[in-house]
């Protein structure tokens, strides 16, 4: 690996169960119907809905078995991020506490290790009214740097308009949203092969992109970012057919700009797309402005070596790659 990148990498994709949040989730577990319990030598586990999470091990929890990982790998920083099954399956006042049991775990781990872990605050956004809350005392806690939301919530699209007014909140502070799946389309169809995952989320990824677009919360909000996990997922490779929709339906004619290409670049794409295919194909369609470095540490299928991913590319020039291991990423979230 060339030296310029050694510990200067900035991994936006990297996982973080706190374990305020997880003992909040075992205390609930059976008025929720949770199953939960700890695997021996693994960590909890625990399934909500059909959700399955865990084991989810030491490496999730505990900083020191974190920073152990990120000096083995050459990352300097980890902006940390929730994942499944998120806060939106909860009722209003455990979603309320999970919330903010979280978002201060992130304030207390950047105030242990202020030049490596910083956060992207979640949020109940199933109740707009605590999420707006919410986003005015979480932009405020030490090294948070953004939001973190699902693809949809519950029944709701991102482009509902009882989530406008933290759509507008957020534009005003000039913070980024970053985005993940949680649920998949008809997960019956994808429960085998680790389709969820493999399939599932890319996918959710795509339609989360198409009703911000066609649902006009791109045009409403024209300062907001959003970043896109798993390299965009289909949206990237699909956005010819979105076009093309654009230019043959009078109903999808409303938009603001020349069609769904045109909003390629509102949005910011990670790098775990596993294949250097895929990340030539960002950079050079979308630019390598807009494309930041993550792992999605520690699951299974996360890069064991996310700088090498990017610096080990044949295409990408110099420039490009320092700026996708770490200059992107420090000038979008202030780092």
């Amino acid at each position: 690996m060339a030296q310029p990148y050694l510990h200067r990498g900035v991994d936006i994709h990297a996982h973080y169960y706190p374990q305020a949040f997880l003992d909040l989730i075992a205390a609930h577990a059976a008025a929720y119907g949770v199953e939960y319990r700890v695997v021996e030598g693994k960590g909890p586990q625990f399934r909500v809905g059909h959700l399955l999470t865990g084991p989810v091990g030491p490496r999730f929890i505990d900083h020191g078995a974190r920073l152990a990982a990120m000096d083995e790998q050459g990352v300097e920083v980890h902006v940390l991020s929730l994942s499944q099954p998120m806060v939106y399956w909860a009722a209003r006042d455990l979603a309320q506490r999970l919330t903010v049991a979280f978002n201060d775990a992130l304030a207390e781990a950047h105030e242990r290790h202020p030049a490596r872990l910083y956060g992207l605050a979640t949020l109940p956004m199933q109740e707009p009214d605590l999420s707006l809350a919410e986003v005015e005392r979480a932009a405020k806690l030490p090294g948070v740097r953004g939001f973190y939301m699902a693809t949809h919530v519950r029944e709701r699209e991102l482009s509902d308009p009882l989530f406008f007014p933290v759509y507008e909140r957020i534009e005003a502070l000039g913070m980024p949203i970053f985005l993940h799946p949680v649920e998949v389309i008809d997960p019956r169809r994808l429960a085998a092969h680790y389709l969820t995952n493999l399939l599932g989320n890319p996918f959710e990824s795509a339609i989360a992109a198409a009703h911000l677009i066609y649902g006009g919360v791109l045009d409403r909000f024209a300062r907001l970012t959003f970043c896109l996990p798993h390299a965009g997922g289909a949206f990237p490779w699909l956005v010819g057919r979105l076009q093309r929709g654009w230019e043959k339906r009078a109903d999808l004619r409303h938009l603001k700009l020349e069609g769904p290409v045109a909003y390629l670049r509102r949005f910011y794409y990670d790098t775990v797309g596993y294949s250097d295919h895929v990340l030539e194909y960002l950079a050079r369609v979308i630019g390598a402005d807009r494309v930041l470095m993550g792992s999605d540490y520690c699951f299974p299928i996360a890069y064991e070596r996310p700088i090498e991913a990017v610096t080990a590319h044949p295409s990408l020039d110099e420039q490009a790659k320092l700026a996708i291991v770490a200059g992107n990423a420090r000038g979008l979230l202030s780092i």
